[in-house]
């Protein structure tokens, strides 16, 4: 027996040591807690969706709560830290300008109200109301809490005057409206969202307040070491299914947030010309977010041909992005793609091999005897595109075309065949030639039409359209990446409608 009571005791040893090696092989998921400091008045959808995330995936969310003003304050101090949970667009902007942020994503909307006891028993209807004698009011302190704030620029000398007349004045929205929900109070100025979650209080909505609509983000840290993990919560938080949802039952009003996916697949479709400056940028853009993002490159006129062919822009794989090599290839997709923000120019010219053998020089130059050309196709590309626009209104096509002995999707292949002495002269962009400044020469195009600019643009019905925000932002916050390649920087200027977008009478014509 008692060998028996050995042997099973020794059996249930090992078992453990199996299972704390199995443990140790594979770390659970939850391991990494994620410090998130909230905004007062988002404490309890945030408190929710917080459980709701740990259960579902193991991950620990240690919240600290405070006024936005206070919690911005600490940051600067501690300076560590995963997400900031701010309550409007201000302090977002203030938490910007001293650099404790990067990417934001959108959660709710709200604007402030006056809320009062239920039944409204002092009859306070406007913001006048509230400077009556009859009239106890809570009021936030405007350096602490984001409602404050908010509330003072909207009513300017107004807001003064109520400070004069303020009963009592606390650090945060949360604590003013406890006042009034126990009676200590007659009404207090809170975020519309807030009223729902206090019993024994309702809204009074003015005018002056109303149109005064913020929005409450989730930024990640500048210092968070964990910013993959920062992020799946972020999206998570902000998913309409997920922490959405919860936001939804405590009265928010949501923001444009993502469909929920726990590694989401972003699609960008790009012309070839913008490879040499972004490979690398959408690579740690992917491994950042720990999103899976498939890019396609190719001429724009094959782009535009695949997205029209799918017909219908929830098709699964419509791209969620669209990086044109120029202007003129926008207004085919206007549709699915409403705005566009430039980010590059480059100009258009002539590659020939070093020491220029042929003289090569101009688009006259192209239509010499015996000379082999390349170009790239007209129906394809955006260059081939514009080349054929040039030659066309100089009068050149029909004699260059005659020595025209090959075209193709990218100018890429039209460098690969210089170096491989096929080719004596090719129409490319500057950035193509610029790497292989040691074998060939480049003499831009004399013509108005000789420059394209690169615009980015994000799909309005996308699903995760704000995915694609970010990689937009991403791409603008490396300009030195793009101006390396060669490439002129525009990503500075403000976005256009697709729509606004004219194309040159000379490209028209076919």
């Amino acid at each position: 027996m008692k060998t028996a009571a050995a042997l099973l005791f020794a059996l249930a040893v090992g078992l453990a040591a199996l299972a704390v090696l199995q443990r140790g092989s594979t770390p659970a998921r939850g391991q990494t807690a994620l410090t998130v400091y909230c905004a007062a008045g988002l404490k309890q959808p945030v408190e929710a969706v917080a459980a709701k995330y740990r259960t579902e995936f193991g991950i620990e969310v240690r919240l600290q709560y405070g006024p936005t003003g206070g919690l911005l304050s600490n940051l600067r101090v501690a300076k560590q830290g995963d997400l900031f949970i701010a309550a409007d667009d201000g302090s977002l902007a203030d938490a910007r300008k001293f650099e404790l942020v990067r990417e934001a994503l959108p959660l709710v909307r709200q604007h402030p109200v006056i809320a009062v006891r239920a039944g409204n028993p002092k009859n306070i209807r406007s913001v006048a109301d509230l400077q009556r004698d009859d009239v106890k009011l809570a009021l936030t302190n405007p350096d602490a809490a984001s409602i404050s704030r908010v509330t003072k620029k909207a009513l300017g000398e107004t807001w003064t005057k109520l400070v004069a007349r303020a009963t009592v004045m606390k650090p945060t929205v949360t604590e003013i409206a406890a006042d009034l929900s126990l009676g200590a109070v007659d009404a207090a100025i809170l975020w519309d969202a807030t009223v729902p979650q206090f019993k024994g209080a309702e809204a009074v909505v003015v005018p002056e307040l109303k149109s005064h609509v913020e929005n409450a983000s989730a930024a990640v840290l500048a210092f968070c070491t964990q910013p993959t993990a920062a992020l799946r919560f972020a999206r998570y938080l902000s998913a309409p299914e997920q922490g959405g949802a919860v936001f939804k039952a405590h009265g928010f009003q949501l923001a444009d947030g993502d469909k929920w996916a726990e590694k989401p697949e972003l699609i960008l479709y790009s012309g070839g010309v913008n490879r040499l400056a972004i490979e690398k940028l959408l690579k740690q853009f992917a491994d950042r977010e720990g999103v899976n993002l498939t890019t396609v490159f190719n001429g724009c006129g094959v782009l535009c041909a695949t997205m029209k062919t799918m017909k219908d822009a929830n098709a699964p794989r419509f791209p969620d992005a669209y990086f044109a090599c120029d202007l003129c290839f926008v207004p085919p997709v206007a549709a699915q793609f409403p705005e566009a923000v430039m980010l590059t120019e480059t100009d258009i010219g002539i590659t020939v091999r070093k020491g220029n053998p042929h003289g090569v020089k101009t688009l006259a130059d192209l239509a010499l005897p015996g000379l082999k050309v390349g170009l790239c196709n007209a129906e394809q590309s955006t260059l081939g595109y514009m080349t054929r626009g040039m030659l066309k209104s100089t009068g050149l096509l029909e004699s260059v075309r005659k020595n025209v002995v090959v075209e193709v999707p990218t100018a890429d292949f039209l460098i690969n065949q210089m170096r491989a002495g096929g080719l004596d002269a090719a129409i490319v962009y500057r950035v193509n030639a610029i790497p292989q400044a040691e074998h060939l020469e480049f003499f831009p195009i004399k013509h108005e039409g000789a420059k394209a600019v690169q615009p980015f643009a994000v799909r309005e019905l996308s699903p995760n359209r704000q995915l694609a925000r970010r990689l937009l932002a991403h791409l603008q916050a490396n300009r030195g990446e793009f101006e390396q390649a060669g490439f002129l920087w525009r990503g500075n200027e403000p976005a256009i409608k697709s729509a606004d977008i004219k194309v040159p009478e000379y490209l028209q014509a076919k």
